[in-house]
């Protein structure tokens, strides 16, 4: 039973040294005078420590959970302690989700890069392993959890813990019947092959054997023609299945005979409805196949809320961890909260707060690093400045040194546009959003006659004291009434306001202002409680701005916890930045996840037709619609392998039942659930229908849920999956489960039958 990993333990010599264990230290917050030894387990997919060499040792962390390994010039805790050791012995280990980074420290550079490419090594191979080679890491890593005494064997008292850690309830004659089939050896103990077998006896996937003799003419197989019949009939595949069957038999069909002959066995067929062309998920959706060569104003734009925050809103710790991790997610519209630091050099933190603080220009640095890892798509930095003359003069050399031609300092052309570019446009540039003096006519009629932004910049940095010209007092007069604040206000370096082109911030007043004054490179901002009063009062009149100019939501200020409102209310009248706090996990970054899971991943979705449009007649709160309602079955058959809620206990089995939600316009918000499974978290089965009527499927998305029955309580979250309507397929399909950081919980699924039906009649609602 040997896995991928374990053919690598025994060639590759970081990783057999990794085995042996190393001192390191480990670093947190200044303390990092305390050695601990740390070991790559004979799994080769777990790391333990222990005070010292020989000592009792602790579990540290899987393999699986590590998203990457950092050197030690890129941790800011690091290099807060360059002076005590050279920063190329120190590593950081990044986990997934919200777990907080590891750093360490090695003794020599020489074991800390032993580790660095040991540990990236793992995590390449875990990350590129397809479906079968996944599930053969599973099996190793059950094995070994299973053998308490590791002797390679397995005893069935082993075997019937291991059970109840893998959420199987079973007749423990049953169970024995299983394992003594397997034990072919007949030592009453299962060795690797032996336990591979217990486990195919184990999961045959019942449901699926009578679904491909109904399909199958002989029961043994599947001809290509009924291959292709099925993926037309049921998995709506329609003109591209004689093709696709041919391809998918190739792929999937284990037996080269097989493959050779055409045909697909039971084998090869639970194969293809495992894989990512079972998947729900519509893999046409995965890259980006929409077009990118409309206005910024037509998509909407993955947006982050005061990103250097990685906790809460008053004391949680600023961090340019908070940008690497939004970054990394395909965000595009990260926020920048910039006051005055001391030495001259502006800090970015959450201003009459607790939280802490971190410099502007490292801030900046990061930004330039990951930009673009994700999305080679234009990349937004929100600017709250809070900054003196003098040292926004320091955010523009800070901005522009360290960015360079990344940064956008101009119109594209050089000339007066007439509407926003698009994200084709844009690619690899980084636009500044704030406040501006004047317009982007005053600022083009003026490089025209005298390149006057670039004399700005040196006045900028040889007159610091200078005041403000007439006209940016009154600038300044209509923005400090725009704020209600009588407050001195400090006054907007004509430097920094030159670096704002396109993303002008403007106060809203109306929707009839903003038409009559405002132009389409100025973009306003509203809290959410004031957005969703607006959709209420005028969904229409803002559905119509949002066509042609920018907007931008965010969290009320009473969510200090940094919890999140529904993005979906917001997307349905067409804002485009709907601003998120990244770091809380839940339902509403489900939501975010789910719709920008689309579109290569890249931070911008285009907006339906209908929310593109000036003239649209479209209101979410009363929709009299052009547009086909869609009637949706989903027949929920059957769960795989779902993980315990607490593995902690040990006997606990878990009742799972599904619950399947919509969100879209306030009409098509709905869920249902089927009942729960008693005792069966392993293989348990529904086969319950349920069915929804959505009138606007174009802003719907489904989010899948399985909880675990608990009649004292709430039901206890054990996995998720959220998706665009838009992006969803058709016949039977997985729905392989996130946890509730959004990291796969592999091989946990859920096995489902999907039907979209077309109404005949036009849809109206006078909801």
């Amino acid at each position: 039973m040997a896995s991928l990993i374990q053919d690598r333990l025994t060639t590759d010599e970081d990783l057999q040294l990794m085995q042996e264990g190393m001192l390191m230290r480990k670093v947190r917050s200044k303390n990092w005078k305390k050695l601990r030894y740390f070991r790559l387990q004979n799994d080769g997919m777990t790391v333990w420590h222990a005070r010292q060499a020989g000592g009792s040792e602790k579990p540290t962390f899987s393999i699986s959970d590590v998203e990457t390994v950092r050197k030690g010039h890129d941790s800011e805790l690091l290099r807060s302690l360059a002076e005590e050791f050279p920063l190329e012995q120190g590593f950081t280990i990044v986990f997934h989700g919200r777990r907080p980074n590891l750093d360490l420290v090695a003794n020599t550079i020489e074991e800390a890069q032993n580790w660095m490419r040991g540990l990236q090594l793992l995590v390449d191979l875990v990350t590129s392993m397809d479906h079968k080679e996944r599930l053969d890491q599973w099996l190793s890593d059950l094995f070994q959890r299973g053998d308490k005494n590791q002797d390679g064997r397995m005893t069935f008292e082993e075997v019937r813990r291991l059970l109840h850690l893998m959420n199987v309830e079973m007749d423990q004659e049953y169970a024995f019947g299983l394992f003594q089939a397997a034990d072919k050896s007949r030592s009453g103990t299962l060795e690797g092959e032996e336990f591979v077998h217990f486990y195919q006896a184990l999961t045959k996937r019942t449901e699926v054997h009578e679904m491909f003799e109904n399909f199958s003419d002989d029961g043994q197989k599947l001809t290509l023609l009924e291959f292709v019949d099925f993926l037309r009939e049921e998995q709506k595949e329609k003109e591209r299945a004689s093709d696709l069957a041919l391809e998918l038999i190739d792929r999937y069909e284990p037996s080269d005979s097989g493959k050779l002959r055409h045909v697909l066995s039971l084998d090869g067929f639970l194969s293809y409805l495992c894989s990512k062309d079972g998947d729900i998920f519509n893999p046409a959706c995965l890259p980006i196949y929409q077009d990118m060569t409309q206005p910024l104003s037509h998509y909407f734009i993955n947006s982050s809320h005061n990103t250097y925050l990685v906790g809460d809103q008053l004391c949680g710790q600023s961090s340019v961890e908070g940008y690497i991790r939004a970054l990394k997610r395909g965000c595009r519209c990260v926020e920048v909260d910039v006051w005055d630091g001391p030495n001259g050099e502006p800090m970015v933190y959450h201003g009459h707060t607790l939280t802490s603080r971190i410099l502007f220009k490292d801030v900046v640095a990061t930004v330039k690093q990951y930009a673009f890892q994700a999305s080679e798509y234009p990349l937004i930095l929100s600017l709250e400045n809070h900054c003196t003359w003098e040292q926004q003069q320091t955010m523009v050399h800070h901005l522009t040194e360290i960015l360079g031609e990344q940064l956008l300092n101009t119109t594209l052309d050089g000339l007066l546009p007439i509407q926003l570019p698009s994200p084709e446009e844009l690619k690899g540039k980084i636009l500044v959003k704030g406040k501006k003096l004047g317009t982007l006519e005053d600022d083009l009629e003026d490089e025209e006659e005298e390149s006057e932004s670039q004399l700005e910049r040196q006045l900028g940095s040889e007159l610091p004291l200078e005041s403000p010209s007439e006209p940016q007092t009154q600038e300044l007069s209509r923005l400090s009434k725009d704020k209600k604040s009588k407050k001195s206000r400090s006054i907007l370096c004509p430097a920094l306001s030159a670096l704002v082109v396109y993303l002008k911030s403007v106060s809203f007043h109306s929707f009839t202002h903003s038409k009559e004054n405002y132009h389409f490179y100025e973009i306003s901002s509203f809290s959410e409680t004031k957005a969703k009063s607006l959709i209420k009062e005028a969904g229409n009149e803002f559905v119509q701005h949002n066509a042609w100019q920018l907007s931008r939501v965010y969290p009320s200020g009473l969510r200090t916890d940094s919890s999140n409102y529904n993005p979906q209310e917001l997307w349905n009248v067409g804002c485009q930045m709907v601003a998120m706090n990244m770091q809380t996990a839940g339902l509403e970054m489900d939501i975010c996840d789910g719709l920008f899971r689309q579109n290569g991943g890249c931070g911008y979705v285009l907006k339906p037709d209908f929310l593109r449009d000036t003239q649209s007649s479209f209101n979410p709160e009363r929709p009299l619609s052009p547009f086909k309602a869609q009637t949706l079955l989903v027949q929920v058959i059957s769960g795989q392998q779902l993980p315990k809620v607490n593995n902690t206990k040990e006997r606990s089995i878990v009742d799972p039942l599904v619950r399947v939600e919509i969100y879209g316009i306030r009409t098509d918000t709905t869920c249902q659930e089927t009942n729960y499974v008693e005792n069966n978290g392993f293989n348990p089965y529904w086969g319950q229908t349920l069915c929804f009527q959505v009138l606007v499927p174009e802003l719907a998305v489904l989010r899948f849920v399985v909880k675990d029955y608990d009649w004292k309580s709430r039901n206890d979250f054990i996995g998720q999956y959220t998706l665009p309507w838009t992006c969803m397929k058709q016949g039977y399909r997985h729905i392989h489960l996130l946890s509730k950081d959004g990291i796969s919980l592999h091989p946990a699924s859920i096995f489902v039958y999907i039907c979209i039906r077309e109404e005949e009649e036009e849809s109206e609602s006078d909801f």
